[in-house]
């Protein structure tokens, strides 16, 4: 049970160091090295966009980057719920998050992250996501556990 309890907060802490590294005030940018540190190398990312495209770490941080230099001059992501399974060394987390850009425009989503532990830590394996519409809003069940 202890073990359980250990490995529910090591998740959840992960989780919150990566949406905290893809946060940052006007003048700066994402923290690329910690949120790749998150992640397995080669994890696949597939973000809310459709058509579906997947995205490597790679081009997701560069793009971050970019836009923070561009036209997302500001970015606070604020994880709002969380429900994490754990069997042994795999892991399934869904993680309901708030994001404000630019100091105002307020939008919610959520993500689905694929984790594995080796040699006592978590990594994520493979991560997607999509955004909260007025048709499709983010379930009750989700906004809770954090």
């Amino acid at each position: 049970m202890e073990e359980r309890v250990a490995d529910l907060r090591a998740i959840r802490d992960l989780i919150e160091r990566q949406f905290s590294s893809m946060s940052w005030s006007v003048g700066g940018g994402p923290d690329t090295a910690m949120f790749k540190s998150a992640f397995l190398p080669g994890a696949p990312l597939y973000p809310s966009a459709r058509p579906v495209s997947v995205k490597s770490l790679e081009e997701f941080t560069e793009r971050m980057g970019e836009l923070a230099r561009t036209t997302l001059t500001s970015l606070h992501e604020r994880v709002i719920g969380t429900q994490i399974l754990v069997f042994g060394n795999v892991a399934v987390a869904v993680a309901a998050c708030e994001n404000t850009e630019n100091q105002g425009e307020v939008n919610r989503n959520v993500e689905m992250l694929l984790l594995v532990k080796s040699e006592g830590h978590w990594k994520i394996a493979a991560q997607a996501w999509d955004k909260e519409t007025n048709s499709v809003p983010i379930p009750a069940e989700l906004l809770v556990d954090f």
